[in-house]
Formats: structure tokens, sequence, C-alpha cells
């Protein structure tokens, strides 16, 4: 289909604070030995898709997965920096019981679906770098498809923006994206969509 390109939107593989259940944000822990391992069977099962292009969030968990992938293909990484995760601010580096205990209207705004962290980024400003990064990526690769390696957050903010919905029922919808799973989205004149 002509002007229309694929995109592969892949979760990281594992790490250690994913583990441990801990707030990732824009800190950087790399991949454990799992989270290579699901990066080595991301590679395999694209294995009889070509790609035409991989990217990926800067951020160690999220490029090293791509890289995986990527020498797989054959192809080189382009870092994309509107991919990284969202900035949960205060919450980095915490799990859930730490957070109930330091900041508890926070956490129970978050469990409402709504906004929790001091400081990071809201949802919508997340979604106001991912989604135009998304698009011209997609601009920039003819049909693709192309592999765009990022995390939990700016996948939720891509699928809400291809059906439409709030990021609050993209978080209820797509609550956890397994690492290394896959969304797939198709763009066509500058919009989102969801392939099932």
């Amino acid at each position: 289909m002509p002007g229309v390109t694929t995109l592969l939107l892949a979760r990281h593989g594992e790490t250690d604070w994913n583990r441990e259940g801990r707030f990732q944000g824009h800190a950087d822990p790399p991949l454990n030995d799992l989270g290579r391992a699901q990066a080595r069977a991301l590679a395999d099962r694209l294995a009889g898709e070509p790609l035409a292009a991989v990217y990926a969030s800067p951020l160690r968990r999220a490029y090293e997965t791509a890289e995986i992938v990527a020498v797989a293909q054959g192809l080189p990484v382009r870092s994309a920096a509107g991919l990284l995760e969202v900035d949960v601010g205060s919450w980095s580096g915490l799990t859930r019981p730490e957070i109930e205990a330091r900041f508890p209207a926070g956490y129970r705004r978050w469990l409402d679906y709504e906004h929790g962290w001091d400081g990071g980024e809201t949802y919508a400003e997340l979604a106001e770098r991912v989604i135009p990064t998304l698009l011209a990526i997609a601009a920039a690769n003819g049909t693709g498809p192309v592999l765009a390696v990022t995390h939990g957050g700016p996948i939720r903010a891509a699928v809400a923006h291809a059906t439409g919905i709030s990021h609050a029922q993209a978080r209820r919808a797509v609550a956890v994206v397994e690492n290394c799973g896959v969304v797939r989205l198709a763009t066509a004149g500058g919009r989102l969509r969801l392939v099932e």
C-alpha cells in the first residue's frame, strides 16, 4: 500500500530494576542476562521480516536490545531521544511500596490512572515528543518495516494516539507490554493506526 509505513514498537529487554519492580524513567540500568536473551529471541522472531531501519531510545536497556536485533539484520542502530521513557521525576529508582510510603497522594492518583510523580514529565508531554518522533521515523523510511525499540510509556502513548483514546485508557488497555513485546502500527498521511 503506497505511502504506508509499518512501525514495530518493541519494549526493551529486562533489567534488574524491572525484576525488582523499580520505576526506571530516565535512569539508565543495563539489560540483565535474561534481558539479553529476550533481545536475542526478538531478533529470532524478526529474522524473517527484513527491516528497513532500526531506531532506539538512547537509554542502554533499549539501545542494547536494538543492537542485538540490528546486528542480526546487518543494520546500524539510530538513536532517537524522542523514544525515551517518560521521566518519572521523584519516583525514579523506587518500588511501588516505597512510592506509596513516601508519596501516598501521588501514588493514589497514579493508581487512578492520573499523573502521580513530582517533577519529570506528564503523559501529555510524553505524547508531545513521542508521536512526532514516530511520524518522522516513518517519513524517513518508506514503507518499512521499521523497528523502534523503546519503553512502556512511549508505547502506551502511541497506542493512545493511534486509537483515539486517552493515556489513562491506554494504561488500562495496555497495562504492561512485556519485555521485548512488539506493538505494530501503520502510518499514513501523518497519522498512526494500530495493526491487529
